[in-house]
């Protein structure tokens, strides 16, 4: 699977790129990124790919030449085409069933925003859909395409070692949610291992596992 990354602050996702299970995705031939520096595509001397929004108003805009010319320097090079995303707070909340359906898609094409936002046209013109963490503002969208990157990878067959790792997830399935997990040492500052998960009855223990269950927090 391939992910074509279009950001101003390239360094920072090279450098989530550079541990743990994506590293190895990438080295492994799993798992294709490119990440593309968005000043490159602008025709200012500047480097320049914000302006003041027509009307007036805060903060700045992030401009459509140097977008349009990102994303058809990709969709050039890959004629198949590709997915094109962008972070929005507007968009629909990134859940699992969106991240496996992503999953079984080749190509993904994701427009990480700054500033006050992208000139409508962008979204208008470009993008195939707009995808949100949640009901909060973050400074730009490098963090929510690291977030997706990683939970999409996730589904990828052989980015996890153990396909059951991967299939006991919360939220894998629909309300599927994981239960307390414990691990050594045994008793630690008074607290206790269940003795059930000690005691080697598989039966038992999937029945505590489900009877422990944890669901979402409601407010």
């Amino acid at each position: 699977m391939k992910f074509s990354i279009i950001t101003i602050f390239p360094d920072l996702l090279r450098g989530f790129l550079g541990y743990g299970l994506l590293e190895k995705a990438v080295q492994n031939g799993l798992l294709q990124v490119e990440l593309l520096d968005l000043r490159t595509f602008s025709c200012d001397k500047h480097r320049k790919v914000d302006d003041r929004p027509f009307s007036g108003g805060p903060g700045m805009v992030m401009m459509p030449d140097p977008l349009f010319r990102a994303v058809e320097s990709v969709s050039s090079r890959h004629p198949r085409g590709g997915r094109v995303i962008l972070f929005s707070a507007y968009g629909r909340v990134l859940d699992q069933q969106r991240v496996k359906e992503l999953a079984a898609m080749e190509h993904l094409i994701l427009i990480c925003g700054r500033y006050e936002g992208v000139d409508q046209r962008v979204i208008d013109e470009l993008v195939d859909e707009e995808i949100s963490l949640g009901e909060y503002v973050l400074m730009g969208g490098e963090v929510a395409a690291e977030a997706l990157l990683e939970a999409v990878s996730r589904m990828l067959p052989g980015v996890v070692g153990n396909p059951e790792s991967v299939q006991a997830d919360s939220f894998y399935e629909q309300d599927q949610c994981t239960f307390p997990q414990y691990t050594q040492p045994r008793s630690y500052r008074g607290l206790d291992v269940p003795e059930v998960l000690l005691s080697g009855n598989h039966r038992e223990i999937m029945a505590w596992r489900t009877q422990h269950r944890k669901s979402r927090r409601k407010k």
